[in-house]
Parts: structure tokens; C-alpha cells; sequence
């Protein structure tokens, strides 16, 4: 590559490929944005008159400049989403743009992004540029500065948190994962009967402060109150899914990805016998959460 048209033209053709990563890496279509501008500033500036393989070469860069950000975000605080932000996108949910951050999300899977934002920012660049895009670690221990044998470490750990550890038998498990569903199905599709029919007669919805918008109880009970209460929070379900907390299905509600609530649930025979929402912050960072499955990149 002798020319900085020719690199200009690699990074045009490498461009959705680094989008992918940086958006799994930071969680945010305009951070992954600036990640990939910042790609092209660097690169520019290197020479790359000896570099085989353009696209690893910038996915290296990347790395990096993902790794930089997501540790500056950590010293600034993350800040979880309120419920006013999740208000905010139920409330443009009728977008058709295929780029819109909240369809992004969902395609990248809201529950993994969730987890992806408890782990270390090492630990989250490790996991992503192997597991989910099949890079040597090699190449990952030169981004994170730590040996390969180190960076694998990160990796594993990583994947140790974001698969979890279910607290139930897998048949348990599976029967929990399909009750949740369900009622999610039921929720999004604002079904009256789907709803009565998954949740116990006397079940009882809980909530702290932080999860309340205005008018709602902190406490309601019964099958039918409970029922035509989430039938208002159709739009809500749009971002809710499946996860596990603290080894059990449960859900979590993510606007683009980034947690807003948590439901868990309690569930007897098949059926829901209790909800507890969370959206406090201490009390969700205190939560284990996992996703389920891990869907394919």
C-alpha cells in the first residue's frame, strides 16, 4: 500500500466490518463511529507501505482506540439509562430506519450488550475481538498489552461471566426460559388472555422507586391488575429480554442496550407467581446477570 488513496479505499472497504466490532465493543452506534473516525486518523498517520493484511491491521488499531474509550468511560462513571430515556425510545418506536441504534441493538442482541457492560474493559475487548470475531490471541495481547497466555485468561474469564451460572437444573432452566418468554410474547402483543393465562392468580408485581413512572403502585396484586398493568407497557417490551439473574431467568429491559430494568421472577409450576422490578442503580449493579444463550455474530 503505497498511497493514502489506497488506504483510503481498504478503510472504505473495512468499514462495516469495524462499525460491527466497535459497536459490540462500546455498546453505542456513535461511539463506534468516532471509534472507527479515530481508526482512520491513526492510520493515516502510520506507515503502512509493509502491512499485509490491511482490515486486521485496522482491527488492531481499534482495538485499541475501543480499549482507550471504554477505559475513559470507566473513570468518568458509567451511568446506567433511566426510565425516562427508556420512555423517550418507546416513544420513537415507529422508526424505520435500519441503522437506528435500537434496531442495531436488538440485532446484535440486547442481552448480550447488557452482560458486555459488567465486565472490565480489557476483559470486554478480549472476549469480543475472540469469541465473537475469531481474532489470535496473539494479536489481542498486543492491544491489551498483556501476554497471550494473559490475554486468553481475560477471555475465559470473560466468558465465564457473560455465560453465567444457572442456580436450577438445565430442565428447570429451560422451563423457566419458556414461562418468561411467554409472558414477554403476551406483553409485546399487549394480549389480555396470553397474560392471565402465564401469570398465578394471586401473583404480586413489586417495585422500587427508581423502576416507577407516575401513578404506579409500588405494589400490585392479583393475576388480573398485574395483567392489565403490563398490557400499558407494551411499548416497554419491545426492548425487554430474556436473561439470567443471579442464576435464574429473569429479564432485562434495554433501551439500545443499555440497562434500564430488571425484572426478576419467580415462577411456579407454569406460571409467574411474582415480579420484582428493578431500577435503582446500586441495586442493579449488585445483580448477576447472563445471558441465556449466546447467539451467533
Amino acid at each position: 500500500m503505497n498511497s493514502q488513496a489506497e488506504l483510503a479505499e481498504q478503510l472504505d472497504r473495512a468499514r462495516s466490518h469495524l462499525r460491527a466490532v466497535a459497536f459490540r465493543m462500546l455498546g453505542s452506534v456513535d461511539e463506534a463511529e468516532d471509534a472507527v473516525q479515530e481508526v482512520w486518523l491513526r492510520a493515516s498517520r502510520a506507515d503502512a507501505s509493509a502491512v499485509a493484511n490491511v482490515t486486521g491491521w485496522l482491527t488492531t488499531i481499534l482495538g485499541r482506540v475501543c480499549l482507550d474509550m471504554l477505559r475513559a468511560r470507566r473513570r468518568r462513571g458509567e451511568e446506567l439509562a433511566a426510565p425516562a430515556e427508556l420512555d423517550e425510545v418507546v416513544g420513537h418506536a415507529g422508526s424505520a430506519d435500519p441503522e437506528d441504534e435500537a434496531a442495531l441493538a436488538d440485532a446484535v442482541g440486547l442481552a448480550l450488550l447488557v452482560v458486555l457492560d459488567t465486565l472490565g474493559p480489557a476483559e470486554r475487548i478480549a472476549f469480543v475481538l475472540h469469541d465473537l470475531f475469531a481474532v489470535p490471541f496473539d494479536e489481542i495481547a498486543a492491544i491489551v498489552e498483556r501476554s497471550p497466555a494473559a490475554a486468553k485468561k481475560l477471555a475465559s474469564r470473560a466468558r465465564h461471566r457473560v455465560r453465567g451460572v444457572a442456580t436450577v437444573p438445565a430442565a428447570d432452566l429451560a422451563r423457566q426460559r419458556e414461562v418468561v418468554e411467554a409472558f414477554l410474547a403476551a406483553s409485546r402483543a399487549g394480549d389480555l388472555g396470553a397474560l392471565l393465562a402465564v401469570l398465578a392468580p394471586d401473583v404480586v408485581r413489586r417495585a422500587d422507586g427508581a423502576a416507577l413512572g407516575g401513578g404506579l403502585e409500588t405494589e400490585v396484586r392479583g393475576a388480573r391488575r398485574v395483567a392489565q398493568e403490563t398490557v400499558t407497557n407494551a411499548g416497554r417490551a419491545r426492548f425487554a429480554r430474556p436473561v439470567l439473574v443471579n442464576g435464574a431467568v429473569g429479564v432485562a429491559v434495554a433501551p439500545r442496550g443499555r440497562l434500564a430494568l430488571v425484572l426478576e421472577v419467580a415462577i411456579d409450576g407454569d406460571r409467574i407467581a411474582a415480579i420484582d422490578v428493578i431500577g435503582d442503580p446500586i441495586r442493579l449493579r449488585q445483580l448477576r446477570l447472563a445471558v441465556v444463550d449466546i447467539a451467533p455474530p
